[in-house]
């Protein structure tokens, strides 16, 4: 048994989740929009679940809108909805009722009488079962019909200009059962750089399983169904995508509303004795669910392989910050991600200079599409680069494995990946008078802003005007601060003792030059970034959290900054805007310009735990888990807008395009657990260090199975009536010591850990 320091009370009130006493508030992104999401394809219908060939709603896979229209009448009329649900992420249930006629009889129909129920599973396309009841006291006969067409467009042109157009082919086997939509596109493109692209891509509709014949017509599908009283109906629809003449077949079979799950290792439960405790467990829960539901299968080697795409709808790809980032937050739940996010990047690390994707050798990705403008050269997201952080990234989640794993293996393997992405950083974005680190865009069509807030608005001066690249921002210098760190980490570790001291070195020295060139003593706080001329952006915004988090900053300067990251004009109740609402170009809608971010959040609860801050701490995740109690299913969207917490917002605005999921939102929670627990493992040494802090109305928490290195641990940590949090290893399989030891932001206590793992890797 061991105690923590005694934590500081937060300055929320009590009560419910969402601080106002049995509150109705319940907020769901996209609002008129169902979305039934697995991996590469999501379905987006209206809210009763049809597709009328409209807005941004259709069935797409790989970014390519399969289907256009897919609607269901009865006899010619749409059939009332009862109801309709997610079940979970990737399946749906709906219930529909119809009125009935009995064969001959002209007398008024019987109301009510017909169920139509539809239940589908989205994930390599669409399964779908079709299932019709008759409740009337006679025989019923009626047509059921399904109207089918398809457009082929981009997912970035299903409600704008159509910039990509192709020829569309339409057929339909009677013996097959199959209606067929094929789609083929040629692209003469010249942007810095010339040639040709083609594009095919297709969807068979397939019917199996149908109780009476399907008949295929240029509308769609109808089928003639005849009922005895209490009588059921039933057939199969299978959109099944063609991606250059490979089927993708569904993931799902017949009645099947499960789905496969992310192989987690360890368990999170809290007790729910207080409302938002409740909240918790939910929203914990949540995001394994999410996590699963966003895997990329394309993208798995094996089935232990999870790369997450990015979010629902519009960010269906592989981006490789957020992959990491995902990875990294989610490390208690399972190592799963890491790994595969550790063995998928290199693949895709750049091998060129190539202005057009700003590619770089050993530059990492930034991300990766596959629907119809990036695979037909009208955008180079095909492959794109435009990241300043990512390529460091890679190098701190590496070490995030060993730390995790002590996979010695792993580190040896993925360690030339990781110096060649070091490399980039020092060859191409160092500025050599200064010695920061710049983003500057090279492509016609990439971002100009190549951090994480990267809107081409998200970088302003203190007057408002956009601030041109090249920029060395605040948060960058961090993550590279923190890559050579861990470089020199893991070199030490593995023994190569003279290259680890020069890494150590060279972190410690850009620490000391950041901390005094970034600092604004009038301002107690850091500068945003540094401009082309190396003078500071002085605008006041969420970027020093991630300082925070990566531990650059000077332990003296922590608390001032953790002070004025929760000051009112940047706090909004529900979390840290990413830009001052006393700002000129603050707008609480805007992406990155006064929104409030949940990763945003993720990262300052990693420095507010570093630097010892427990109070803001504490105060930050009561109000990051009072959002998520606003909004169904307890899942936090990707961003919601940045209005103060008063009696007159209840609740913050939703930004109109934000994923729901999100990656890097479902792993914040997470995230968030384990800064208040302290954890920090380090399997090299078969050690996990913990330093627990619970909140008040967070009392009881128990980590079910956690795996560090080649040991499972279930651990229960209480808030007891002193105020203090102590911890009971309830279960422990194989060798750890379990022991408190408070976080640090000192390098050399990471140095020390090195070299005893050192020791026992030579013992």
């Amino acid at each position: 048994m061991a105690h923590s320091r005694r934590a500081a009370a937060t300055e929320a009130t009590p009560g419910s989740a969402a601080g106002v006493p049995h509150s109705l508030i319940r907020l769901r992104p996209h609002a008129d929009t169902v979305l039934v999401s697995g991996g590469a394809s999501v379905l987006a219908t209206e809210t009763d679940g049809a597709i009328r060939n409209r807005g941004e709603r259709g069935l797409f896979v790989h970014d390519t809108r399969l289907l256009s229209r897919y609607e269901y009448t009865i006899d010619g009329r749409t059939p009332h909805l009862s109801v309709q649900s997610n079940v979970q992420q990737r399946t749906w249930l709906a219930y529909y009722i119809a009125n009935s006629r009995a064969p001959g009889r002209t007398k008024q129909a019987t109301r009510h009488t017909v169920e139509l129920r539809l239940s589908r599973c989205v994930g390599g396309g669409l399964h779908e079962d079709v299932d019709l009841t008759n409740f009337a006291q006679h025989t019923v006969r009626l047509t059921l019909a399904l109207r089918i067409d398809g457009d082929f467009a981009d997912v970035n042109e299903s409600a704008g200009r159509r910039r990509q157009r192709g020829r569309i082919r339409r057929s339909h086997d009677p013996d097959a059962a199959e209606l067929r939509l094929a789609y083929s596109a040629r692209h003469r493109f010249r942007h810095q750089g010339s040639g040709t692209e083609q594009l095919e891509r297709g969807v068979i509709v397939r019917i199996e399983n149908a109780a009476s014949p399907p008949l295929f017509d240029r509308r769609g599908v109808r089928f003639v169904v005849v009922l005895d009283p209490h009588a059921r109906w039933h057939a199969c629809v299978k959109a099944i995508p063609l991606l250059a003449g490979r089927a993708l077949h569904p993931e799902r079979r017949c009645r099947a509303l499960g789905s496969a799950r992310l192989r987690e290792t360890a368990t999170l439960r809290t007790r729910a004795a207080d409302p938002l405790s409740g909240v918790a467990a939910r929203a914990l829960t949540c995001a394994a669910s999410d996590l699963t539901a966003l895997r990329l299968v394309h993208l798995a080697r094996d089935r232990r392989s999870w790369i997450p795409a990015a979010g629902v709808p519009n960010f269906v790809g592989l981006f490789g910050r957020d992959v990491m980032v995902t990875a990294e937050h989610a490390a208690v739940l399972s190592g799963a991600l890491m790994r595969s996010a550790l063995d998928e990047l290199p693949r895709w690390q750049g091998r060129e200079c190539t202005a057009w994707r700003d590619e770089g050798p050993g530059r990492m990705l930034h991300e990766a599409h596959t629907g119809p403008l990036a695979m037909l050269c009208f955008t180079p997201q095909r492959r794109y680069y435009g990241s300043l952080t990512a390529s460091a990234r890679y190098v701190v989640l590496l070490g995030q494995l060993w730390r995790w794993t002590g996979d010695c293996a792993a580190v040896r393997r993925h360690l030339p990946a990781a110096t060649r992405a070091l490399a980039w950083l020092e060859t191409r974005a160092r500025d050599s008078s200064a010695g920061f680190y710049r983003y500057r865009r090279r492509s016609s069509q990439g971002l100009k802003n190549q951090f994480w807030k990267d809107s081409n608005d998200a970088v302003v001066s203190e007057d408002g005007a956009l601030v041109p690249d090249p920029i060395a921002i605040c948060e960058a210098q961090g993550g590279v601060y923190l890559a050579k760190r861990t470089l020199a980490e893991l070199l030490y570790a593995l023994g190569e003792r003279d290259s680890a001291r020069c890494f150590g070195a060279e972190a410690r020295e850009l620490r000391a030059r950041f901390n005094d060139v970034f600092w604004m003593p009038d301002r107690q706080f850091f500068a945003m970034g540094l401009d082309p001329d190396g003078r500071q952006i002085r605008s006041i915004g969420s970027d020093p959290a991630h300082c925070l988090a990566s531990g650059i900053v000077d332990s003296a300067l922590a608390a001032p900054v953790a002070e004025r990251l929760l000051a009112p004009d940047l706090f909004t109740g529900w979390g840290v805007r990413t830009l001052s609402a006393n700002h000129p170009a603050y707008s609480p809608y805007a992406y990155h310009r006064g929104s409030v971010w949940p990763v945003d959040q993720a990262f300052l609860a990693t420095g507010l735990a570093r630097y010892g801050l427990i109070s803001p701490l504490h105060r930050l995740a009561r109000a990051l888990f009072e959002a998520a109690a606003l909004f169904d299913h307890c899942r936090l969207p990707e961003l919601f807008a940045g209005h103060a917490r008063d009696a007159a917002h209840p609740f913050p605005g939703l930004y109109p395009r934000a994923n729901w999921p999100q990656a890097w939102s479902a792993s914040a929670p997470l995230h968030m657990v384990e800064a208040l627990l302290g954890l920090r493992p380090f399997a090299p040494a078969r050690r996990l260090y913990v330093d627990p802090h619970l909140p008040d109305w967070l009392r009881l928490v128990t980590v079910e199975g956690l795996q560090v290195g080649a040991a499972r641990a279930t651990i229960r940590f209480a808030r007891d009536a002193r105020e203090v949090t102590r911890y009971e290893v309830l279960a422990l399989d194989g060798q750890l010591d379990i022991l408190h030891r408070p976080l640090s932001a000192d390098d050399d206590d990471d140095l020390a850990a090195a070299e005893e793992a050192s020791r026992s890797l030579r013992a």
